[in-house]
């Protein structure tokens, strides 16, 4: 409840309804919660919305009510195929505008006409301007691509993205014929004796060998987003400086073809570089990224001298054609922030197109320059993971993991401006395993700003995850539709919902997959209003079901046969402890220890030990284990259980096949946990190297599990 000093009024509300600030949500255990006038002016200040008065409020509602009329187009418009859309069109009252379409060259390029509709709107006056609108119809023939949108008369000209997207995303022939399976791993976790301290995409290759001769057809792996391009570099793979770009920590040094050219004396500086880091793939201890990009940064730094063949070079300058200034913007701020630190850039260069960075920037050319090469090579080896993958008769190869925002000092928002928040960040209102609420400390985007900027910020980052993929998997695919806004200064459950233009930003993924030839899964656990569901299943976006979330109104585990087809079911998530460890209870000892738990520790345990129960007896009734299971026979039994699901995906998490009992991540932590730092070890503690995954007996059981 609301303490009533704190209640919105009526016209609070209607600005806050206005941008897309929802009022109140439902939470975790069914009840209304509304949001406080605070937290309300709090969101609308991070969007740029003075609600500090009653007077301001009434001048914020004039203004966004007016605001569509002063833009001769709208900034964007997205539209699916086979539909029609109107489009209002603003000019001076009574002048006459001619509206056309500029085909996309990817669709063949072209110009069509736009007809005007017969539908009346009384003119309105803005800004002293008696302003008329005119109604254009879009036809419903178009093909899909990024058209262009244009108006011509005596006091308007303009300009807007026009976006055709697929009504909905197929499955490839292989899903809809059957079933597939998949291999879940973190791949920072998965070393080889080779991999620097951390597994790299070289080791990636490896596991698509591997899963694909045990019958897998993906391998989900974690966001390869890029860090920081200095040490300390954040853990976590879902706190990226850009979503854009790949970190070149997953690089491997002695794979990228130039290290085959080195002198005798630069060989030596490589591997001296490897020297510190190189009895850390066998240390049982967390994860140090920092030594292991300190030395890798060393040795590539050798290689980067190496000169480039002809036609290398000609490779190099095609890659930094294709990614643009995206790229190049993305290489300054690397250079920046190497000179600087990421958090502290001066001032003075703040400004990605100022005078002062564009001179510092040339001052920096050859720092620059070997962050675009970082950027090249990286992707030659996740091309070169995802072809072996496909080679090994995975049917969709790589399946990329996207985060759902960036870090809040990091390359994207330096560069992208205003479409990023500054004033609020992104998190969960409280839920069952996070029960004070989540801060993810990400600036959620804008989503007017985003639309003024034709999406094409959000199109970019889904080219490049997707140029590699057989398939991605949207974590928290619910922030497409609206994202938990917390203002900054507030406690996480301080926040409120802000809803997003979900018809542009799922349609415009539809259409990036489809170029890709990709499968779309979306992360929709937690609080998802009813509706949502159903609009990604029509729009072809699978769903994930986790079998410990899935449960029937009594508390059991959902029968099989009720759970939906299209999603991608597991057994467990990366924000709980591996199945062996949350049967022991590894979840309710983690967080009592850290002090995350907001009931009494024995009411918990006690919720958990009953969670148990109800699963082992919905595997006892279905004859999967007997009276006295073993662990591994319960980790068995349990994906025998989703296999009987009509799910068109299953995946198998690395970590439960091979016996793994820490969590990987504590979620609500950040130094209080070793998140994202845990190698791969088994149920005894001992780790586990991707060498030793080829004859592990444990994980051919649970793959004929999968494959019966």
């Amino acid at each position: 409840m609301v303490d009533d000093t704190d209640a919105p009024t009526d016209a609070l509300l209607r600005l806050a309804a206005a941008h897309g600030v929802a009022p109140d949500h439902w939470g975790f255990h069914g009840e209304l919660k509304a949001a406080s006038a605070s937290t309300l002016r709090g969101v609308l200040r991070a969007l740029g919305v003075d609600a500090s008065s009653p007077e301001r409020v009434e001048l914020a509602l004039a203004h966004v009510d007016d605001m569509p009329w002063r833009r001769v187009l709208p900034p964007v418009v997205v539209v699916r195929a086979g539909r029609t859309a109107h489009v209002p069109v603003h000019v001076t009252d009574g002048d006459p505008v001619t509206v056309w379409i500029e085909l996309d060259a990817e669709a063949g390029g072209g110009r069509r006409a736009v007809a005007q509709t017969d539908a009346y709107t009384p003119p309105r006056t803005v800004d002293g301007r008696l302003v008329g609108r005119a109604t254009f119809t879009i036809p419903d023939d178009l093909p899909f691509g990024w058209h262009e949108l244009r108006a011509d008369g005596p006091s308007a000209q303009a300009r807007a993205s026009l976006v055709v997207t697929p009504d909905r995303l197929e499955l490839p022939q292989a899903l809809s014929e059957g079933r597939q399976w998949g291999v879940m791993a973190q791949l920072y976790s998965v070393r080889s004796r080779r991999s620097w301290g951390v597994g790299d995409l070289v080791d990636l290759a490896d596991l698509g060998v591997l899963a694909g001769g045990l019958g897998a057809d993906f391998l989900l792996i974690n966001p390869l987003h890029a860090a920081e391009p200095v040490t300390p570099m954040t853990p976590s793979p879902y706190l990226p400086t850009t979503r854009r770009f790949v970190n070149p920590l997953y690089v491997r040094p002695e794979a990228v073809p130039e290290a085959a050219y080195l002198s005798s004396a630069d060989r030596s500086l490589v591997e001296w570089a490897g020297e510190p880091v190189a009895a850390h793939d066998v240390d049982p201890g967390p994860i140090d990224r920092d030594s292991a990009w300190e030395a890798k940064r060393a040795a590539l730094d050798v290689i980067f001298a190496v000169p480039l063949s002809a036609a290398r070079q000609a490779a190099l300058d095609a890659f930094a054609a294709e990614h643009g200034a995206g790229l190049q913007s993305f290489a300054v701020w690397s250079a920046l922030a190497e000179v600087y630190g990421p958090e502290t850039i001066p001032a003075e260069f703040a400004d990605p197109t100022s005078e002062a960075t564009v001179a510092k920037a040339a001052e920096l050319a050859e720092r620059v320059r070997f962050h675009v090469w970082l950027q090249w090579v990286a992707d030659e080896q996740l091309a070169a993971a995802q072809r072996t993958a496909r080679e090994n008769g995975m049917a969709l190869g790589i399946m990329h993991d996207l985060a759902v925002g960036v870090h809040p000092a990091g390359a994207d928002v330096w560069a992208l401006g205003d479409v990023l928040v500054r004033g609020a960040t992104v998190g969960a209102p409280p839920d069952m395993y996070n029960q004070q609420g989540q801060n993810w400390s990400q600036p959620p985007w804008h989503p007017t700003e985003l639309a003024r900027a034709g999406y094409r910020p959000y199109r970019d980052m889904l080219r490049t995850v997707l140029r590699h993929a057989g398939a991605i998997r949207i974590d928290h695919v619910l922030g497409l539709f609206r994202l938990w806004w917390v203002p900054e200064g507030a406690r996480a459950d301080e926040g409120a919902y802000v809803r997003y233009d979900h018809e542009a930003l799922i349609g415009i993924l539809a259409l990036e997959a489809h170029r890709a030839g990709a499968v779309v899964i979306g992360e929709d656990l937690g609080v998802v209003e009813p509706w949502v569901r159903d609009y990604l299943t029509t729009r072809g976006i699978l769903g994930t079901s986790v079998l410990w979330f899935e449960q029937d109104m009594n508390g059991s585990p959902l029968a099989p046969q009720d759970y939906r087809q299209l999603v991608l079911a597991t057994v467990t998530t990366h924000d709980l402890p591996p199945t062996a460890g949350y049967l022991a209870g590894e979840h309710v000892a983690i967080r009592e220890r850290l002090g995350l738990l907001t009931e009494p520790v024995h009411v918990v345990r006690a919720a958990a030990e009953a969670e148990r129960d109800r699963m082992l007896a919905a595997l006892r009734d279905r004859g999967l284990i007997g009276d006295d299971p073993s662990e591994r026979e319960v980790v068995e039994a349990m994906h025998r259980y989703i296999k009987a699901t009509p799910a068109v995906l299953l995946g198998v998490a690395l970590t439960d096949a091979v016996g793994e009992r820490r969590a990987q991540n504590q979620p609500g932590t950040d130094q209080e946990y070793p998140n994202w730092k845990v190698p791969l070890a088994d149920s005894s503690g001992e780790l586990v190297l991707v060498d030793d995954l080829f004859t592990n007996a444990r994980l051919r059981s649970l793959a004929a599990v999968l494959n019966s």
